[in-house]
């Protein structure tokens, strides 16, 4: 006999024709890709994402007492973010709610801002401990149609796909080479990848979109990579004079070339140089020497 969600909720004594299971799937490709990132390192904005919804689950969620999140992760498929308490809700124009640094933060991300309609409801929701050892392992099939995002907990069933052993929120590590973040990305990258980025060292690239320009640097010392990027995620221009002209906001960080952990910091500059020259950036673009 299949395992199936309600099976993990009933011990909890949750009224499960009062709760409610939600699967996000962002309409926005940029918060589709780091809402994982978002449930582990800012839970106060993936709170904030989901505390405003449509009017189809804003009606049902008025109903609920408890809300059960999921990712929509693959289709058909939902991985487990956490379980909440409705504490309140309560209305809120869509002028005030844009005002809002958590909505600005996710504008700020690649969200869309709220003004689709003139009012929200905006729910007070409160992360409880149920299920919390199974976040971003617990994997279950979505009942089809799997547009139908919002299901209510007794009148479906969700059957348990898997239980992994690691959280699969922080998601795959890229490829050096594919490797794109924006200057807000860099304040919610995952510790796997901060990790990855503080082993490896080399040339990396910065573009600023808005001019076209671009600046080449290279990162071998404390922290490697991670310790250069995040400097500029502190200060949005590390220190270099060009890039302070810069609005932070416009700014793409990528990896040229990785190099061997020992290769001397000598060599390392040499070859950043070489990329400086391949790329005109001391002509046209944002390096002064």
């Amino acid at each position: 006999m299949l395992m199936e969600l309600q099976d993990l909720l009933k011990p909890s004594n949750l009224d499960l024709h009062k709760t409610l299971v939600l699967r996000h799937v962002p309409m926005e490709p940029n918060i589709r890709r780091i809402l994982p990132w978002l449930v582990v390192q800012r839970p106060d904005l993936f709170n904030a994402f989901q505390q405003i919804q449509n009017q189809k689950v804003e009606k049902q969620m008025l109903k609920a007492e408890h809300v059960v999140s999921f990712f929509g992760h693959e289709t058909n498929r939902a991985v487990f973010l956490g379980l909440y308490r409705v504490r309140d809700r309560k209305s809120i124009s869509s002028s005030s709610l844009n005002k809002l640094a958590e909505q600005k933060e996710l504008v700020s991300l690649g969200m869309k801002p709220a003004d689709s309609r003139p009012d929200f409801v905006k729910f007070d929701l409160v992360e409880t401990d149920i299920l919390s050892k199974w976040k971003g392992k617990l994997i279950i099939d979505w009942p089809p149609p799997g547009i139908a995002w919002s299901r209510w907990a007794d009148a479906n069933k969700f059957y348990v796909d898997a239980i992994l052993e690691e959280s699969m929120l922080e998601g795959k590590m890229p490829d050096w080479r594919e490797l794109i973040l924006t200057w807000e990305e860099l304040q919610v990258i995952p510790k796997k990848l901060q990790t990855k980025l503080a082993e490896w060292r080399g040339i990396y690239f910065i573009l600023d979109e808005k001019s076209g320009k671009g600046y080449v640097g290279s990162a071998y010392g404390l922290e490697n990579i991670h310790g250069r990027w995040v400097n500029y995620k502190k200060t949005g221009h590390g220190n270099n004079k060009l890039l302070l002209n810069c609005n932070p906001s416009d700014l793409r960080f990528s990896i040229l070339e990785r190099v061997s952990p020992d290769m001397d910091p000598k060599e390392i500059i040499s070859r950043e140089n070489s990329w400086k020259e391949r790329l005109h950036t001391r002509e046209f673009g944002l390096n002064i020497n």
